[in-house]
């Protein structure tokens, strides 16, 4: 141990409240850090969770775009031709290569799944019972690789929907509207008439009301065939990435392989990425004040300690030492305590964190209030921490190096 890391031990020890008094204000800092990036991180997991389970990162559909097409061409001629209530018309619908399309996707390595759906809004009878409500033709097991599926059934099994060409499973909303239960029996009438009757096999529940009010899920070819399209044919391609924010990029490389529509989810959902710019942002400023404030609390008791201590710093200048060494053992003293405050305060902040995510709280679907253990904000807690003990040491620091030992042993 050196003679100047002597003396810091000597300071630290001989005043011992005020030692536990600034290591617990950097303690309280980091560990609000962690929770609160912890929480903020959980809110925004939960939130992108809760809204890709029904949302895929990118969807290629058939979409109608252009300027009304001329039905009768004009030419230099003496005939007028006019035309009244010209129409946009789409002689096409759908997709109908679904298969080449996903053979031209399996070069890209950054997707993740593919799947098909064919959506088609019905009517779905119980006796007298009578709703609207959206079809949904899926690949059950590509379905399930990309939204989890499997997950959000409450009752039944998904897989049935492969075993037999009369299975249904339904929103939970929907399926207590109509009064239905497991294994009863349903009547689904499509927009041309054509009407087959179901068994539900299951009931699903994603946590988003508007939704479970109104889904219905079959498998695919049962859906193709009620609707009369060919094996080919789907409404949407869903398609997940593996990082979600990259899916404008993807998009855009995936476009020139398809004449159909390729949207990224961030085109319709811009509020998204800012709600959760937003929070981070608030969580940030949260934090870093709490830490700015355990700051000045260190500077404080540093500024006290340097008062304290004029004697014995003037005494140390007329031995000798250096305002090098002056700084050093003040600049020791707040880098003690910052660095013993940020481990009891990471360590307090897992614990708050996990305290909160195992408290019961029931919030629709919640049970608890989200929280994510993310490395990167332990190690953000911890160097802000430092970074901040540093600061708030070095100016008393600096101040008591420019201390003249003459003047201040005649005062």
């Amino acid at each position: 141990m050196t003679t100047n890391q002597k003396i810091v031990k000597v300071f630290l020890t001989a005043r011992v409240k005020q030692l536990i008094a600034a290591v617990l204000s950097v303690t309280f800092g980091i560990s609000m850090y962690v929770f609160m990036n912890s929480f903020m991180d959980g809110v925004n997991s939960f939130q992108t969770d809760m809204t890709f389970s029904a949302m895929s990162h990118i969807k290629i559909y058939n979409e109608l775009t252009g300027e009304p097409r001329q039905i009768i061409s004009s030419d230099k001629s003496d005939e007028i031709i006019l035309v009244s209530n010209a129409k946009k018309i789409r002689y096409t619908e759908g997709i109908k290569n679904i298969d080449e399309i996903k053979n031209r996707l399996k070069d890209i390595d950054q997707i993740t799944g593919i799947a098909a759906q064919l959506n088609e809004n019905v009517f779905i009878r119980n006796g007298v019972s009578k709703i609207s409500a959206n079809l949904s033709g899926i690949e059950t097991k590509e379905e399930n690789k990309i939204f989890g599926t499997e997950g959000n059934i409450v009752q039944g099994n998904l897989y049935e929907l492969d075993k037999r060409n009369d299975g249904v499973i339904l929103g939970t909303g929907l399926a207590e509207i109509i009064g239905v239960d497991l294994n009863d029996n349903i009547t689904i009438q499509t927009s041309n008439g054509v009407s087959k009757v179901f068994k539900v096999v299951g009931t699903i529940e994603t946590g988003a009301a508007g939704i479970d009010r109104t889904r219905a899920l079959v498998n695919i070819d049962v859906a193709r065939q009620l609707l009369n399209k060919n094996k080919s044919y789907a409404t949407e391609l869903m398609i997940d990435v593996d990082e979600h924010k990259t899916a404008n990029i993807i998009a855009d490389n995936i476009q020139p392989l398809t004449q159909y529509k390729v949207e990224p989810w961030q085109e319709g959902n811009a509020q998204m990425d800012s709600g959760e710019l937003i929070r981070n942002i608030i969580a940030l400023a949260t934090s870093l004040t709490i830490l700015i404030v355990a700051g000045f609390g260190i500077y404080n008791i540093m500024t006290m300690t340097v008062n304290e201590k004029i004697k014995e710093i003037a005494i140390l200048n007329a031995m000798g030492f250096s305002r090098k060494d002056i700084i050093e053992i003040f600049l020791l003293q707040s880098m003690f305590i910052g660095f013993l405050g940020g481990i009891i305060g990471l360590i307090l902040g897992n614990i708050i964190s996990k305290i909160i995510d195992n408290t019961p709280f029931k919030l629709g679907i919640l049970d608890s209030l989200p929280m994510n253990y993310n490395p990167k904000d332990y190690v953000l807690a911890f160097l802000f921490g430092i970074i901040i003990t540093f600061i708030a040491g070095y100016l008393p620091a600096l101040r008591a190096s420019k201390l003249d030992p003459v003047d201040t042993l005649r005062g």
